[in-house]
């Protein structure tokens, strides 16, 4: 981890943690009536990628009661990938998830799953990197030519490195990207078949863990700063039909993401107790390194802005991922998104 990193984490973390999520008080008051009401809604919830700790905050939504003070009982479901997790809620199999929103811009951008729109941001940027052994030979992103890096199949890891070659100076066509479940990049790591993975740099901890080696964080927001990381998704059926149970269901999960990096120990034993495989010190330290990426500046969870997102379409386009005719709302509710 870089100096410059580690003095974000501790710099932002004390804040973040002091935040509200904006209007939590008027919207609880609301929930409360819809659950006193008697009306619970059956749907679905895919995580990111399985049980992990980016994604504890499901379980302790569901565990602490704001599914149900929301009106809903949520089936949550292990999600395998942001194309996968996207062909599940455009197939109707799910209606609300946690996607990337880079990899739903690229995708929308191509003129595929364009029928699921994020509402609100978990991650204020994309949390994408490099990682690679302190001990071996990568020591900058241009280390990587000549280099096999593994990367989870059809991932936003893949999507956007493209885009990450060029604004860090690499040559993609000397780097050999290898597909590798997301779940084999540390044996990966471990068994040398790759020289480095990309994955969340808030998986450090478990990498690290399961590679028995310490690791040089690259993060694609290096060069890529204006990408979105992990946001709530609605599928475009469910929100033209029900707009008021999208937005219980978006703050009683911007509420559980609060909780989640106010008490990230807990949060962790609330979803082993449900996901019994997850290890708990990767979960702890994965909500840890995301938290100061969860907030604004303004301190605001959930704050997707239209500007921001017109500039990473800029940046994609500019690398070639997407076509020229891709709008900021092809790919996000605005009048969903939580206002400061």
């Amino acid at each position: 981890m870089s100096r410059r990193y580690g003095r974000l984490l501790a710099a932002t973390l004390a804040a973040v943690l002091t935040v509200g999520v904006a209007g939590c008080g008027d919207d609880d008051k609301k929930n409360e009536a819809n659950a006193a009401s008697g009306k619970i809604e059956k749907v679905t919830y895919i995580t990111a990628f399985g049980a992990v700790g980016r994604d504890a905050l499901a379980w302790v939504a569901k565990d602490k009661g704001y599914f149900k003070d929301a009106g809903f009982d949520v089936d949550i479901q292990l999600g395998t990938g942001s194309d996968a997790n996207l062909a599940k809620l455009t197939g109707n199999a799910a209606q609300f998830g946690s996607l990337d929103l880079t990899a739903i811009m690229i995708n929308n951008g191509n003129g595929k799953f364009k029928n699921v729109k994020a509402i609100g941001a978990f991650h204020q940027q994309t949390l994408v990197s490099i990682m690679a052994p302190q001990d071996g030979t990568i020591k900058s992103p241009k280390d990587l030519e000549g280099k096999k890096v593994g990367m989870a199949t059809a991932s936003v890891n893949q999507l956007l490195f493209p885009a990450y070659a060029k604004l860090a100076g690499i040559d993609p066509g000397k780097v050999t990207v290898q597909d590798v479940p997301n779940t084999g990049l540390a044996a990966a790591l471990a068994a040398n078949q790759v020289d480095a993975v990309s994955t969340f740099l808030i998986g450090q901890g478990g990498i690290e863990a399961g590679s028995k080696k310490k690791m040089n964080v690259m993060p694609y927001s290096d060069f890529l700063r204006d990408l979105y990381g992990n946001a709530i998704v609605v599928t475009d059926d469910y929100l033209k039909k029900n707009k008021e149970g999208t937005k219980r269901m978006r703050d009683a999960l911007l509420k559980a993401l609060k909780y989640t990096i106010d008490h990230p120990e807990e949060a962790a034993d609330i979803m082993i107790k449900e996901q019994k495989a997850a290890v708990k010190a990767s979960a702890v330290s994965e909500i840890k390194l995301m938290t100061p990426y969860t907030t604004t500046g303004s301190g605001v969870f959930g704050d997707i802005n239209k500007d921001k997102v017109n500039k990473a379409i800029a940046i994609l386009q500019g690398a070639g991922l997407i076509k020229a005719d891709l709008k900021a709302e092809d790919s996000v509710a605005f009048d969903m998104v939580p206002k400061a």
